[in-house]
């Protein structure tokens, strides 16, 4: 039965409004999850009658699942239906001052109401009529006032399914946000796992350097350390030798055949240049020992202030076995500042860029086409400093360009990539704060952009 009518002056021209709840309180008025639970179905009746409004609320006393609103002012109709959100709306055709359709249709525009279940109540059963509300968007068309166990079925039938729709809305947006919190979740563990990788290829990489280095210095630094006195005993004794030249020209025939034997002439005069070799030798083996730290950087943490042409330059050497002599390397460096950066994983970038780039040119299908790697440096007026290296190798396909920054991905056949190269350096370049892209055509070669600030910002 009835526990609350309230009949409350809207207008100066006695418009009423009743407003009835089956059985909850009158403080209750939105929609809740506790509405979907029970099945309740919460009713919104607009009509300019109150008679209407008093014999609808009277029908549907009888059931306690069903709560009553009654609006006899259509202008307030939007506004009550989205503070009240029913279930099921049972709207007037015919008002004296809006057209049932017209409210009909503000009713579908409107995001909070587009998907209410729509009655239309009308004394008119012209078929014409019908179509039109149902072309406007009502869910049914009723003759008033409908037959009481026919109004209650088709509320109950519309309010479930609207009900139904609203829990599987809010399924459906909760399965949505839990993929991306599971989409979310896997890229932190393949950026913590890459990252992982990169520790320990760093860690790994600067054990090795400083095992060579230590090593390959100690007998290095004795051979060169030696050279000098090698040098000055080469020299005395070829100047005594042709000092006893000088003073006995005649040689005996024993000596004269042991000269003659081991070519004395072309020893006195290899000797220098075997010694100049060996010092060119060492003095390059020391370079490399050098390279090799300065990729590294063993001796550098964190962010430095750096010439990175350097970097680029150590990283070119290290590969030097991989350039063959066909493989062309232009450079193109500007006149750039000292960089902020973190020095051995901007190394790593260029070793990671570099050797993708001599893939590219040594997997080209034209073996009579040049093989050219272009190297350019610049300095931007944001600041910034750009790196751009072209090869005018194989490219890449566009429909994988999107993938190439992706951890894992790799166009290697197994076994010659990881999928881990460009990843990191996509990951170190943001350290950076810059960012990495490429430019790329099948055929006709891949360039890839790294820009960087010049200075770091501090977060």
């Amino acid at each position: 039965m009835v526990t609350h009518l309230e009949l409350r002056s809207v207008s100066s021209d006695i418009t009423k409004t009743v407003t009835t709840y089956f059985p909850v309180n009158s403080s209750e008025s939105a929609f809740s999850q506790e509405d979907i639970a029970t099945d309740k179905a919460r009713v919104m009746l607009i009509d300019d009658q109150l008679i209407i409004g008093e014999a609808v609320c009277q029908i549907l006393s009888s059931d306690p699942k069903i709560s009553f609103h009654y609006i006899s002012d259509p202008t307030q109709a939007i506004q009550e239906a989205i503070a009240l959100s029913p279930t099921v709306i049972l709207l007037d055709l015919v008002m004296p001052e809006m057209d049932g359709l017209m409210l009909l249709r503000w009713f579908r525009s409107h995001p909070a109401t587009r998907d209410i279940p729509i009655v239309m109540l009308s004394s008119k059963e012209e078929a014409k009529v019908k179509a039109e509300a149902f072309a406007a968007g009502a869910n049914d068309y009723l003759i008033k006032l409908p037959d009481p166990v026919e109004l209650i079925a088709r509320i109950r039938y519309h309010s479930k399914a609207y009900n139904n729709l609203k829990a599987l809305t809010t399924a459906t947006i909760n399965a949505q946000l839990q993929a991306k919190q599971l989409e979310h979740t896997v890229k932190q563990l393949q950026t913590t796992q890459v990252q992982l990788v990169q520790t320990e290829k760093m860690s790994s990489l600067g054990r090795m350097v400083a095992g060579l280095a230590h090593e390959i210095n100690n007998p290095i630094n004795f051979m060169q350390g030696n050279f000098k006195y090698l040098d000055n005993h080469i020299q005395s004794l070829v100047a005594l030798i042709q000092a006893y030249q000088q003073e006995y020209p005649q040689f005996n025939a024993v000596i004269e055949e042991k000269a003659s034997d081991i070519n004395l002439e072309f020893i006195l005069e290899d000797l220098p240049k075997i010694l100049t070799s060996m010092k060119i030798g060492s003095e390059r083996i020391s370079e490399m020992i050098l390279s090799l730290r300065n990729f590294a950087r063993l001796d550098q943490a964190g962010s430095k202030k750096v010439n990175i042409h350097e970097g680029i330059e150590s990283t070119l050497l290290l590969l030097k076995h991989r350039i063959r002599q066909d493989i062309q390397i232009v450079k193109d460096y500007s006149n750039l500042p000292l960089i902020e950066c973190y020095p051995a994983e901007l190394n790593q970038v260029f070793m990671n860029v570099l050797n993708n780039a001599i893939d590219a040119v040594l997997e080209q299908h034209d073996k009579a086409q040049d093989k050219q790697i272009i190297i350019k440096t610049e300095i931007t007026e944001l600041a910034t400093v750009k790196i751009t290296i072209i090869d005018n190798g194989i490219g890449i396909k566009p429909e994988i360009q999107a993938k190439i920054f992706d951890p894992f991905f790799t166009t290697k056949p197994v076994n010659k990539g990881t999928g881990l190269g460009l990843s990191i350096s996509y990951q170190i370049i943001e350290e950076h704060q810059g960012k990495i892209s490429l430019k790329s055509e099948p055929g006709q070669g891949t360039e890839l952009m790294i820009e960087i600030p010049v200075q770091l910002h501090q977060p």
